[in-house]
């Protein structure tokens, strides 16, 4: 079974387990209490973000290591990680062992035969089990240990439009030297979003419906054997509220009114998005070409709020973006009430809300707040309303900066956008 459905089946078991549901819609407070009930009973702490890295919340290239997927595994009863997968790959055992025998025909001897012991007979049933188990799983594993090399293998993609969005991207590869006919193409860090392929194909569509700097990657044996940079841009500002697995775009002459950017609660409703009981999250977002300015050498500024905060959107859950090649700047902000919900990120610096104190970035969404955030020689230091309130002095990595985006739960309006370096100025005041 491949690695993809393996960890789908993980999920679903811990889905069973926890009694919570579809873990597509977990919030990051499931995985905080999921992180401390492996904890309880592993004896092993796997961080929330990790868990959520493993879920596809959180952008991450890797694919998991060991020690992560032994633990998840001890969690839900199994002794390893390859424990699970030998028993969700010998389902023609599992056939075997519960079918009926049929009864063998009484052919009449001259004396009576004496009938077989019927513990004898089921030693040896379960002795041909047990037989075929260990070889189906040498078999197996004998496969998986086709040593696999990179230079085997093409991949290469071509976008149907330059910017914009939707944006279908055609895909090219050769993994016909495969070992097997399990090939996965993956559009981007999220492990949700892989698709199996046969090696024998040539050419795999993907749509992406968000703006972003992507690796997408050709996968074989669970092994990144090529990626490749696949730079989706937005042709400017534009507005989508979120869902899986096609998202609601708005129109640009709905988002820009009275000198600023922004979506109203009647908008929302007007494209048939309920804003109740779980309010829907929208995103403003601009991805291009700004130049070169980099996460470790800028200026960026900023007036927005979150005018919306009926039912279960009190706590005006908000953040700012600076995507990156690679990573991403995260600048959370909520009520004040609602900080133990919040994480904050600076390239490869994070912060949980849930082990810091984030209090600073709970704030008063009855006016407009300003951020600034200023980033020089490794350090940054984020201001707001022009009052330094946090200050990252460690982990900030050297990354080219390709988008900017704004996320409301339900709705929000930003005032304008500044960032610059000295050699860069890129400023919208819509």
């Amino acid at each position: 079974m491949p690695f993809d459905e393996l960890i789908e089946m993980l999920k679903r078991q811990y889905e069973n387990e926890t009694g919570w549901g579809d873990s597509n819609g977990w919030t990051n407070q499931d995985f905080i209490n999921l992180s401390e009930r492996i904890h309880e009973r592993t004896g092993v702490l796997l961080s929330h973000v990790t868990l959520k890295r493993i879920w596809g919340k959180v952008k991450y290239d890797s694919l998991p290591n060991t020690y992560t997927l032994d633990t998840l595994a001890h969690y839900i009863g199994f002794e390893s990680w390859r424990s699970f997968v030998t028993a969700h790959n010998k389902n023609d055992v599992n056939v075997l062992v519960h079918e009926p025998v049929a009864p063998e025909p009484v052919v009449p001897e001259p004396e009576p035969v004496k009938p077989v012991n019927k513990q004898i007979k089921t030693i040896w049933i379960i002795t041909v089990v047990l037989a075929l188990t260990i070889l189906g799983t040498y078999l197996s594993m004998k496969k998986k240990t086709v040593p696999v090399k990179n230079n085997d293998y093409k991949f290469s993609s071509r976008k149907v439009v330059t910017s914009g969005l939707p944006n279908s991207v055609i895909f090219n590869y050769d993994a016909t030297k495969a070992p097997e006919d399990s090939v996965i193409i993956q559009q981007s860090w999220n492990p949700r979003l892989r698709t199996k392929v046969s090696k024998w194909d040539h050419q795999h569509t993907s749509i992406y419906y968000y703006p972003d700097y992507y690796k997408a990657k050709l996968i074989v044996n669970n092994q990144i054997v090529k990626q490749h940079e696949l730079f989706i841009k937005s042709d400017g500002w534009m507005s989508v509220i979120e869902q899986d697995p096609v998202p609601v775009y708005i129109d640009k002459d709905e988002i820009n009114h009275d000198g600023k950017m922004g979506i109203s609660a009647e908008i929302i409703l007007k494209h048939n998005v309920k804003l109740q009981p779980v309010p829907p999250t929208t995103l403003f977002s601009n991805v291009r070409d700004f130049g070169e300015i980099y996460s470790d050498d800028f200026v960026f500024e900023t007036s927005f709020k979150n005018d919306y905060r009926e039912g279960a959107a009190v706590c005006q859950k908000t953040d700012l973006y600076l995507l990156c090649k690679g990573t991403a700047i995260g600048i959370p902000f909520c009520a004040k009430g609602c900080i133990s919900a919040l994480d904050l990120y600076f390239t490869n610096y994070f912060r949980s809300g849930k082990t810091e104190d984030l209090s600073n970035f709970g704030v008063d969404f009855s006016k407009f707040i300003k951020l600034r955030i200023e980033s020089h020689n490794k350090k940054a230091r984020i201001y707001i309303d022009d009052k330094l309130v946090y200050t990252v002095d460690k982990d900030i990595i050297h990354s080219k900066i390709v988008g900017i985006d704004f996320r409301f739960q339900g709705a929000g309006l930003v005032d304008y956008v500044k960032l610059s370096n000295g050699k860069v100025n890129f400023e919208d005041n819509f």
